[in-house]
């Protein structure tokens, strides 16, 4: 599950935290665009349990510095040893450039040496010398985790799954179809037994359909305008269905925009229905072979209504 949940403070999460594990969920996952960064909650459920794996989905490569970055995931590791991965990914302009002041250059070279260095430092090595993107000057960590955490790379098109496959230890998917998964995939060429393949799924447990859709196009049209999205999509065979979107968002015609994305397409990219539903459509995403789903869960009445035991009755219902 994503977390922290819309509508309960992250101080109030170690009850969200306990009725995940108790309805058979095995892993936290956060990400980091304007709400809460990625380590802290995670860093909680370090302290308020001991039966879920963590993980980052993602840390930027270009809004922390490499040893910054190198020492947050290390401090995680220590807290919760063995239990924690750090995926790493290149996030987009708007993040990296307009919210962080930050340029946003060579996305791949920077996340290809953000990767490689992270391996070394936190397996303790001393760092010293000059990667494409950045220069690190004889950096070594002081606490190096006991068990290293594992590494992965957030990847889209072919360039980065490739990446990923050849130097990472796991791929993170986001924004694709159940179908689309073997497309990914098919990039995805490894024989490491360990390596895990990550998607963040937007889930949204409703019956009301319309509700579900109108939630779904505000996001398609938030994300899939974004360039990276944009000719993701396109490669996965998307480009004459949301052509009419993405011209008219670029004329500013945003109304227009959310207008012109077909039923279809938000039914493939957002679960939603019943929690059976939400599951079988969840379960889909196993089949086609995501070993980690990382369900996102997307605003209902339930979840809007800050009743926590009706919220946690309902994680209760997704994990069952």
């Amino acid at each position: 599950m994503t977390v922290p949940l819309g509508g309960i403070p992250l101080s109030d999460h170690a009850d969200v935290y306990a009725a995940l594990a108790d309805a058979g969920f095995t892993d936290l996952w956060t990400s980091e665009v304007a709400g809460s960064d990625a380590f802290t909650p995670l860093t909680l459920a370090a302290a308020w349990s001991r039966r879920l794996r963590l993980g980052t989905a993602i840390a930027p490569v270009f809004t922390r510095g490499p040893g910054l970055l190198a020492m947050t995931a290390a401090a995680l590791a220590d807290a919760a040893p063995g239990r924690f991965q750090l995926g790493i990914g290149a996030s987009s302009p708007v993040v990296v450039g307009d919210w962080n002041a930050v340029e946003f250059t060579e996305p791949y070279q920077r996340s290809r040496d953000m990767l490689r260095f992270l391996r070394a430092a936190l397996a303790g090595e001393l760092v010293d010398g000059a990667f494409e993107t950045f220069s690190v000057r004889r950096f070594r960590l002081e606490r190096p985790p006991a068990v290293p955490p594992q590494v992965l790379l957030a990847a889209l098109r072919p360039g980065m799954l490739r990446l990923a496959a050849a130097e990472a230890d796991g791929v993170i998917l986001n924004w694709l179809a159940a179908a689309d998964v073997p497309t990914a995939l098919a990039e995805v060429k490894t024989d490491k037994p360990d390596f895990d393949v990550v998607a963040r799924i937007f889930v949204c447990p409703t019956d009301d359909a319309d509700h579900a859709r109108r939630i779904g196009r505000r996001m398609i049209a938030a994300y899939l305008t974004v360039p990276a999205y944009a000719d993701f999509h396109r490669w996965l065979g998307r480009g004459e269905v949301l052509t009419p979107m993405w011209r008219a968002w670029s004329s500013g015609d945003r109304k227009g925009a959310l207008a012109a994305i077909p039923d279809e397409v938000v039914d493939d990219l957002i679960v939603h229905g019943s929690p059976a539903d939400c599951r079988a459509k969840v379960e889909a995403y196993v089949a086609a072979g995501i070993t980690v789903p990382a369900m996102a869960l997307l605003p209902t009445h339930t979840l809007d209504s800050g009743d926590v035991p009706a919220i946690l009755e309902l994680l209760s219902a997704l994990g069952r």
